[in-house]
């Protein structure tokens, strides 16, 4: 390993409200794959929401404050910072930059922190430089591209390298892998109908695929793809790409 990545070697995790709240067993992968490659991993119990809520619905005072305390509890230019989410990963590093450019002192702040935060695959393959984590799953996957991964912080290939690197597993391509699964955060709830409209189509590629497992990198996503999957009786599971690496 290059002394880059040994310089890398002490983390903090970003753990996101869905993960947090919902999904531990998708922290707790994270934590058995990154200290597997010897990373010192830290969780400051201090953390809150990142603000992305209250910012995509237009709520910027109280984005501005959730942002202000997550810069003020993550400033520490020893440490990265990971997530299990690119959503999350990229209110952080892009849309905090809206919300501080008037503010001189914690715009500096915020370039400091956005400079040190990655998401999950993001880190393994391009700051770890690691692919093949030793994990083994027996099963035809299909990999889901979440929109704030590939479309705010470009990660397109960085997830299906990993997933390639699991011994058992076939990576089955889905049609419009890329496309929305509908969820959105708020936009599934304020234009239900739509929302609908779009996870049907998901759901379809999905099943099309021939897949018995699809695996994205945000829990808002799978969380959105599952509850529709489990609804409708379709047997495909679901898993973070966390939960597949420490599988």
């Amino acid at each position: 390993m290059d002394s880059q990545n040994k310089s890398k070697k002490r983390v903090s995790l970003f753990i996101t409200c869905l993960v947090d709240t919902f999904f531990p067993e998708v922290a707790e992968s994270m934590v058995k794959v990154l200290r597997k490659l010897g990373v010192d991993v830290d969780f400051p119990e201090d953390q809150t929401c990142c603000g992305q809520p209250a910012f995509n619905s237009g709520f910027q005072g109280d984005a501005k404050a959730l942002a202000k305390r997550f810069l003020d509890i993550f400033d520490d230019q020893q440490r990265v910072i990971v997530s299990p989410s690119g959503s999350c990963a990229s209110m952080v590093r892009i849309f905090y930059g809206e919300l501080f450019k008037h503010d001189r002192k914690m715009l500096e702040i915020w370039k400091r922190v956005a400079s040190n935060t990655y998401e999950f695959s993001e880190f393994l393959v391009n700051v770890m430089k690691a692919e093949d984590l030793g994990a083994s799953y027996n099963g035809r996957v299909t990999y889901h591209s979440s929109c704030h991964l590939l479309r705010e912080l470009g990660i397109r290939d960085e997830p299906k390298k990993l997933i390639k690197a699991v011994r058992g597993v076939e990576l089955v391509e889905m049609q419009m892998e890329d496309a929305c699964c509908g969820f959105g955060g708020t936009f599934s709830v304020k234009f239900p109908d739509v929302s609908v409209s779009i996870l049907d189509e998901k759901i379809k590629n999905i099943i099309e695929s021939g897949a018995d497992t699809v695996v994205s990198t945000d829990m808002g996503c799978l969380m959105n793809i599952s509850g529709a999957i489990t609804r409708r009786n379709i047997p495909i599971k679901v898993m973070h790409i966390a939960e597949l690496l420490a599988s």
